[in-house]
């Protein structure tokens, strides 16, 4: 069976990873690629071999695809998912799904009566790290988890510095760009869901007026652990990690929070230190793995569409808690509510 790719989005995401990712699967292909500006799609066609470039998503969703990968700029992600469900073609969006929750509901739901796999690209649950950790959660290593703490907190990089820290109307902003990221590999890694968020963001000189770049968040999850979070856009010098603590243990992961299979997991018990071993498959390549697994009818994709909304209604709590100073409640069938 062959799965034949349309890229929605000629972005620096799919040029980096997707399309490794797609040419990794022995039955990947990607056969289009579509941008608003016909010459960046002529030029980014050239650049990555791709046999057929197109400026309007019809001329896309026209040609002869199976599925599409959407890496658009936030705001554009309904409309552009919508229309391809409603083409027959198989969807993984890039995060967050749309601008608000309620949006999101409406993806998945037309996919679910479409009979079209749908897919949210959070990468980091692809992660062998996570994945580790999850394990050693699950079979019950560190006890009773009490407390979990996600550095995320990066420095955006010269070329990604454009609509993320200066378009409100594009969904720009560290808590749609990373909280749900962070949102998502909490709940995947501990197995629980988020309830209730308090949440601060600053503006530390490089979003301009009206986005954020920066969030420190307080979660609370159904277990009763609780989990704080720190995202950025404007520390140089951080390192990423993740740490779960139990009643019988702690797990200690470094330079996790990343798009690259690297890093270290550290268990921490009674019985001493031990370092957790964990696959360093592409992150990217798992997904796309699990993804045409799903296609096929065999498994459901790493992070569905349910996922999606789920981690973007916890961020959309989070921008609702640091406006109104106050904790806010995450439902992800009714969006965030006060």
């Amino acid at each position: 069976m062959s799965v034949r790719w349309g890229l929605i989005g000629a972005s620096t995401i799919a040029r980096q990873f997707m399309i490794n990712a797609i040419r990794a699967q022995g039955e990947g292909e990607i056969a289009a690629v579509m941008s608003s500006n016909p010459e960046r799609a002529t030029a980014y066609a050239r650049e990555n071999n791709i046999p057929l470039a197109v400026s309007t998503l019809d001329a896309l969703l026209g040609a002869d695809i199976d599925a599409v990968y959407i890496s658009t700029t936030n705001e554009l992600h309904l409309e552009q998912a919508l229309a391809a469900i409603e083409a027959g073609k198989h969807v993984l969006c890039e995060k967050p799904l749309a601008l608000t929750s309620a949006d999101a509901r409406r993806m998945v739901a037309a996919a679910k009566v479409a009979g079209i796999v749908f897919g949210t690209n959070h990468h980091l649950r692809n992660a062998g790290a996570h994945r580790a950790m999850r394990d050693a959660i699950a079979a019950g290593r560190i006890g009773k988890p009490i407390a979990a703490r996600v550095f995320h907190s990066v420095y955006l990089p010269d070329n990604l510095q454009g609509w993320r820290i200066t378009k409100p109307e594009a969904g720009g902003g560290v808590v749609l760009d990373i909280t749900v990221h962070d949102a998502d590999t909490l709940r995947f890694v501990l197995g629980d869901d988020p309830v209730e968020v308090s949440a601060f963001t600053q503006s530390a000189g490089m979003a301009g007026s009206g986005l954020e770049d920066g969030a420190m968040c307080i979660w609370r999850f159904k277990s009763g652990l609780i989990a704080q979070s720190h995202e950025g856009f404007t520390t140089k010098f951080a390192g990423t990690g993740f740490e779960v603590h139990g009643s019988e243990g702690s797990l200690i992961a470094s330079n996790v929070m990343t798009q690259k299979p690297v890093g270290s997991v550290l268990l921490r018990t009674a019985n001493g230190e031990e370092e957790l071993s964990f696959d360093r498959e592409d992150l990217y390549a798992r997904s796309l793995r699990q993804f045409h697994a799903a296609i096929r009818g065999d498994c459901q994709p790493s992070a569905t569409g349910e996922d999606g909304i789920w981690s973007l209604t916890a961020a959309e709590a989070a921008l609702q808690s640091a406006n109104s100073g106050k904790a806010v409640k995450i439902d992800p069938k009714l969006g965030s509510m006060n």
